[in-house]
């Protein structure tokens, strides 16, 4: 009897293994966000027309960012970087004020990015998703002129 419930047990956790197995975790933090420039802390006058966030899954442990700023005059600021998510660093290309990033993924909702422009430390950035899934939280840490720690933190809607 204990043999065949062994016997019985061993076929089950194999059939059930590949399920588990094939079905890696998603991450919440994939599509497209923008912010409601309405909340920006800064004057009207300052805040840009527009800012919108891009994830995506590259495959093979790589992830793909891109970001498009829309200033008040209707120029285009942009920048976009796929990387791998272990921490090593690589280019980012655009004209945002970054060269060099790299990015990890603690969980699946939460993506740490840090951003290097012209081999000088520009800022980490910490983005973190809702449970629902239609809030994203950015933290920004940077440092001020003075050499102060700054910290800012702005909140993008999920896009259809």
């Amino acid at each position: 009897m204990k043999t065949m419930f062994a016997a019985l047990l061993t076929a089950v956790a194999l059939q059930a293994a590949p399920a588990f197995a094939g079905s890696p975790t998603v991450s919440p933090l994939l599509g497209r966000w923008a912010i409601d420039v309405a909340e920006l802390p800064m004057p009207p006058g300052a805040r840009p027309r527009s800012v919108t966030l891009e994830f995506h899954d590259a495959g093979a442990g790589k992830w793909s960012t891109q970001v498009e700023i829309i200033d008040q005059n209707g120029d285009r600021m942009h920048a976009e970087a796929t990387l791998p998510l272990d921490g090593t660093p690589g280019p980012t290309t655009g004209n945002y004020w970054a060269d060099v990033s790299a990015v990890k993924m603690p969980a699946p909702n939460v993506l740490v990015m840090q951003l290097v422009d012209h081999g000088t430390p520009a800022s980490t950035r910490i983005y973190s998703v809702t449970g629902d899934g239609r809030r994203l939280t950015e933290t920004k840490a940077f440092f001020g002129k003075d050499g102060s720690p700054i910290l800012q933190t702005t909140l993008f809607t999920r896009l259809p």
